[in-house]
C-alpha cells in the first residue's frame, strides 16, 4: 500500500538527504513540501533563507509547497495552533505520513511523534541513527551541493557562515561539533539535488548577527547569538 506523505521541508541537506530517500521508497507518494515561514521578513524560519530561494527549490523539485506563516515570535500554544490549521487541509486530501530530516535527537523525535499521534499521522525518518560523516558522504556521492546559512555564534566562528559545507569545512571544524550540525551548530541551503530541475543560482550577500535571549526552566538567562548570512536570488 502506498501512502500519501508531506516532506517537511527546510531547504537544507538533512531534509533533502531524506526527501531523496523517500522519493524512492515504494510505499510513499510524497505528495507536498511543508515550510515554517517567518511571515514578517519573509525568509524560512531559523534558517534565514530568501522565501524566493524556497519557492525556486519547490520548482526544481516538482512538488506544490505549503508554508506555515509564523510571526517573529510566537508561542508554543500559537505555534500548534497554526500547524494545526495548515495540516487540516492536508489531512483532507488524504496525507497519512509526515516525514523529517532528523538524525539522532531522541526527545525531538518523541515529540514529533506524540503530536502527530494526536491527528493520526504517521512519522517517517529516512536517515534515523546514521553516521554523521556516512551521510556527508552520501550526500556527495549523490551530487548535492550546500551552503552554510547559520551558525550559532556560541558555538562556531562566523567565518563558518557562507562557506560551502564540503570537506575542508568538515576538517575545520571543532572536535565537539557535529559534522551535520545536527545539535543546531549550523544549517545550511541545498542549491544542486539529483531531483532539481536545474541548480539554483545566486550571489553571497552580507552576514549578519542576531542576539536572542530565553530562560530555561529554571528561570536562568541565557543568550545565543546567531550569523545568518543572506543569499541573493539571481
Amino acid at each position: 500500500m502506498t501512502h500519501k506523505a508531506l516532506m517537511n521541508w527546510s531547504g537544507g541537506k538533512d531534509s533533502a538527504l531524506s526527501l531523496y530517500h523517500a522519493l524512492k521508497d515504494p510505499n510513499l507518494s510524497v505528495e507536498t513540501l511543508l515550510t515554517s515561514v517567518n511571515d514578517s521578513f519573509k525568509r524560512i524560519s531559523m534558517h534565514g533563507v530568501r522565501e524566493e530561494l524556497l519557492q525556486q527549490q519547490a520548482q526544481n523539485i516538482g512538488k506544490p509547497l505549503v508554508t506555515l506563516r509564523l510571526p517573529e515570535t510566537v508561542s508554543m500554544e500559537e505555534y500548534q495552533q497554526k500547524m494545526a490549521e495548515t495540516l487540516d487541509p492536508l489531512l483532507s486530501q488524504g496525507i497519512t505520513h509526515s516525514i523529517f530530516g532528523d538524525i539522532f535527537l531522541e526527545d525531538l523525535r518523541k515529540h514529533r511523534e506524540e503530536r502527530l499521534a494526536q491527528q493520526g499521522i504517521t512519522g517517517v525518518f529516512p536517515i534515523w541513527k546514521r553516521d554523521s560523516m556516512e551521510l556527508l558522504e552520501e550526500f556527495w556521492s549523490l551530487g548535492f551541493q550546500t551552503i552554510v546559512v547559520s551558525v550559532n555564534g556560541n558555538l562556531l566562528d562566523k567565518s563558518f557562515c557562507g562557506r560551502i559545507l564540503d570537506k575542508d569545512f568538515v576538517n575545520d571544524l571543532p572536535p565537539n561539533i557535529d559534522p551535520c550540525g545536527e545539535n543546531g551548530e549550523f544549517h545550511t541551503f541545498v542549491f544542486k539535488a539529483p531531483y532539481f530541475s536545474q541548480e539554483i543560482k545566486f550571489e553571497i550577500g552580507e552576514t549578519v548577527d542576531k542576539t536572542y535571549e530565553y530562560k530555561d526552566a529554571a528561570l536562568n538567562m541565557h543568550r545565543t547569538t546567531y550569523y545568518f548570512t543572506d543569499l541573493i536570488p539571481l
